[in-house]
């Protein structure tokens, strides 16, 4: 493994902000710590799929004296990003500050870009001739890897876990950071243990929903009835019997062991810790992340693979928590699902998929991180699949 302990220099960070322009480097910073400072769900969830941003925001001020792994990692693949700048005739360095430059709007990341950077390092400590073809010659696949007479081409695609998700993350921080206020009140002068239980059938993937589950949730403690149903949701209050919950507290193991890991949970304390309301949520139906994941590969292989040469998609998995991707890894579903999409016929074209998450990229060490820096999974069926030069990108990991 290429990187595991990098050592870039003091203005990598710097660098790569002057890369993607100061003027927009800038704006983009301040942006983000705004809505990272937020004291809320979207807060923090601002903060978890920024981290990377706001990482280098910080290292770009002033480059941290005892940097940890994760910030050698982010500093490493910045200063990569610089010298494949440098490396680049004007047309293709043009093509990537305009990507850094999307990157740094909106909700997108610059995960995407480090994905590519990573799984180029990855290839070349391999021993492998890497060129991004993507940039300089503008072709649908992003990386072409040589060894001998033997050429692949690399996909890199970001997939997030939303997509398996019947209730989105998203959308239950908007939530819990509406209804919070007026259950607080709620709270005070209803003082004890709660606990909201909301079964949502068709699941909650957009604002769309929003408005209306709020105004339920509301009407429903000021009517200070205990449950309300309906074919899109189902709302029961119950006597939160957990004896570790007090206010202030981290929401205690138990709680996440009753409602299970794919089970939404928000905390509101009362001021004064004069009582403690939980909400649960959970979709009618489980996620299906790795389902997701399989469908992007059927979606792109056809597309961004010209079938010329053997195929390698690599596969990011993005806003997945750590102890989700170990589950996911552990129970096999993310090799069942891959292992299906291989059997058909938008498969023809890969030679072998990989898939890694932000555990892999930081540098996290195993169990939290796949053992081998990603999984990876050989299609029998591709005709170049023993082809000798190539097991050292597409050998199985499972």
């Amino acid at each position: 493994m290429p990187f595991q302990d990098p050592r870039p220099s003091a203005g990598a960070a710097a660098n790569f902000a002057s890369l993607a322009g100061k003027r927009v480097w800038r704006k983009r910073a301040a942006e983000l710590v705004g809505r990272a400072a937020a004291r809320s769900l979207e807060g923090r969830a601002a903060r978890a799929r920024h981290a990377l941003e706001l990482m280098l925001a910080r290292a770009a001020e002033a480059p941290p004296e005892a940097p940890t792994l994760a910030e050698r990692r982010a500093l490493a693949f910045a200063e990569e990003a610089v010298r494949l700048a440098a490396s680049l005739p004007a047309p293709a360095r043009a093509r990537l500050r305009a990507r850094i430059e999307a990157a740094l709007s909106g909700d997108e990341t610059l995960i995407p870009l480090f994905h590519l950077l990573r799984t180029a390092l990855l290839q070349r400590a391999r021993g492998y001739e890497v060129a991004f073809t993507g940039l300089t010659d503008a072709t649908p696949w992003d990386l072409t890897i040589r060894s001998g007479d033997t050429v692949a081409e690399i996909v890199c695609e970001t997939v997030s876990a939303e997509d398996g998700r019947a209730l989105h993350r998203g959308a239950w921080c908007r939530l819990v950071d509406r209804v919070n206020p007026e259950l607080q009140t709620w709270l005070a002068a209803h003082p004890g243990r709660y606990v909201l239980k909301i079964t949502l059938p068709e699941g909650l993937s957009g604002p769309e929903g929003l408005p209306a589950l709020q105004r339920r949730i509301l009407d429903m403690l000021a009517a200070e009835k205990r449950a309300d149903q309906s074919a899109d949701a189902i709302l029961k209050l119950d006597p939160l019997v957990l004896g570790a919950a007090q206010a202030g507290a981290a929401l205690p193991a138990e709680l996440r062991a009753q409602f299970g890991p794919e089970a939404h949970l928000a905390v509101t304390t009362a001021p004064g810790g004069g009582g403690v309301f939980v909400m649960a949520a959970r979709a009618g139906r489980e996620n299906a992340i790795s389902e997701a994941l399989a469908r992007r590969a059927a979606a792109v292989a056809p597309v961004r693979l010209s079938g010329e040469r053997p195929g390698i998609l690599a596969l990011f998995l993005d806003e997945v928590e750590r102890g989700e991707w170990r589950a996911l890894r552990e129970s096999l579903e993310i090799e069942g699902a891959v292992r299906r999409f291989l059997t058909g016929a938008a498969a023809r074209p890969v030679v072998a998929v990989t898939c890694a998450s932000r555990m892999e990229l930081f540098g996290l060490a195993p169990p939290d991180a796949a053992p081998a820096g990603e999984l990876r999974f050989r299609n029998p069926r591709h005709r170049l699949a023993t082809q000798p030069d190539l097991q050292a990108a597409i050998a199985p990991t499972l």
